[in-house]
């Protein structure tokens, strides 16, 4: 039988807003609510809200919490101070990754996971598992709502929601303390768009008052609601990975150019394994491209060589908006991964010229 699409808290809201809701990662999601392009260019150049309320968050706590979170995590969150956050991913016991994630730390003995929608169930039971040291762990995944105000002019459009002061939360830090009313918000500075801006994370019974005091406040500033293809083409222009496109249970960090997340200072899940690779080195590395010939590369397309040899597969693709370009991320051998490397998208038949570049492939 196949399972019911959960609704976030703001479903209503956003179908009144006229958000075309499709199926995402099991949840019922707002894909846009104008153009793609027109809200892609709103987050770029001004400010934008996302309600991402899909994400996963899971509490971990108590004297154990720190020593579960370094088993189970590739990046060495031993480092993390109080009010900084990690990137990292929950590598597998066979070189590939569960998830990739964002550790919080609020205090020594108290740290949130937020892990991605798709993954909610899997990753729980993953972290459970491994929990053989008894941290104290709760899932509170379905009481929080998300939302990411993303752009230049985010701090400006809502500062005055807040006592704190927004441009005081460096990026990959947050703190808690009072929004629009309400006390206890998590302020966090860790956006997936690369057009700066934070993420403001609200208990369920507070999310429309937010939402509402959100769009009040950046009325000036013509702020908009902004759906998950503008999201999608964001994080691409970064080169920011997408979990099920870019990873997966079958690529490693290191293929995935995550070797920066990955910390051999310590022991975790597959360690040893993923720290001989990285010596021996990988036969194939997840690059961006940007099309040299007009065309738009989609994720399994091939990439082959100027021969026409197969060297490897498009994970994500789009027609850039800031770019007016196509770009995409894809793995290729190594040999072909150098930033300038000469490869070429199949689109429907013809092997289109693109060229291998160094992320972000947007430099704006």
């Amino acid at each position: 039988m196949e399972e019911a699409v959960k609704k976030i808290q703001l479903n209503e809201l956003h179908e009144a807003l006229g958000g075309k809701m499709v199926p995402f990662a099991g949840f019922n999601m707002p894909v846009r609510y104008s153009s793609d392009k027109e809200e892609h260019q709103c987050v770029r150049q001004g400010v934008g809200v996302f309600d991402v309320s899909h994400m996963g968050e899971f509490m971990v706590e108590g004297p154990h919490a720190l020593e579960l979170i370094q088993k189970v995590t590739s990046n060495d969150a031993s480092k993390l101070v109080d009010g900084q956050a990690q990137y990292s991913c929950f590598p597998n016991e066979h070189g590939g990754i569960v998830d990739d994630l964002i550790v919080y730390k609020f205090a020594d003995e108290k740290y949130m996971l937020v892990v991605n929608a798709s993954n909610i169930e899997k990753d729980w039971n993953w972290i459970n598992q491994h929990n053989t040291m008894g941290a104290k762990l709760k899932n509170i995944s379905d009481e929080i709502s998300l939302f990411a105000v993303q752009g230049p002019k985010a701090i400006e459009a809502v500062q005055s929601l807040t006592p704190i002061n927004l441009s005081e939360v460096k990026f990959y830090h947050f703190t808690v303390g009072e929004f629009a009313g309400v006390s206890d918000v998590i302020i966090s500075g860790t956006g997936y768009t690369g057009a700066g801006g934070f993420e403001i994370y609200v208990k369920n019974e507070d999310a429309e008052k937010v939402w509402r005091a959100i769009f009040e406040a950046g009325k000036d500033f013509d702020i908009k609601p902004i759906g998950l293809g503008a999201r999608d083409t964001l994080r691409l222009e970064m080169g920011y990975c997408l979990y099920g496109n870019d990873i997966d249970d079958t690529t490693s960090p290191i293929e995935a150019g995550l070797g920066w997340i990955t910390k051999f200072t310590k022991d975790f899940i597959n360690s040893e394994a993923l720290k001989a690779q990285k010596e021996a080195g990988v036969t194939r590395k997840l690059v961006g491209f940007v099309m040299q010939e007009r065309g738009i590369p989609r994720g399994h397309y091939p990439i082959v060589d100027s021969e026409g040899n197969l060297i490897g597969e498009v994970t994500s693709g789009t027609m850039s908006p800031s770019m007016e370009v196509g770009i995409g991320l894809g793995y290729v051998k190594t040999e072909f991964s150098k930033p300038g490397s000469e490869i070429y998208i199949q689109v429907r038949n013809k092997n289109l010229k693109a060229q291998v570049e160094k992320l972000p492939l947007y430099k704006g």
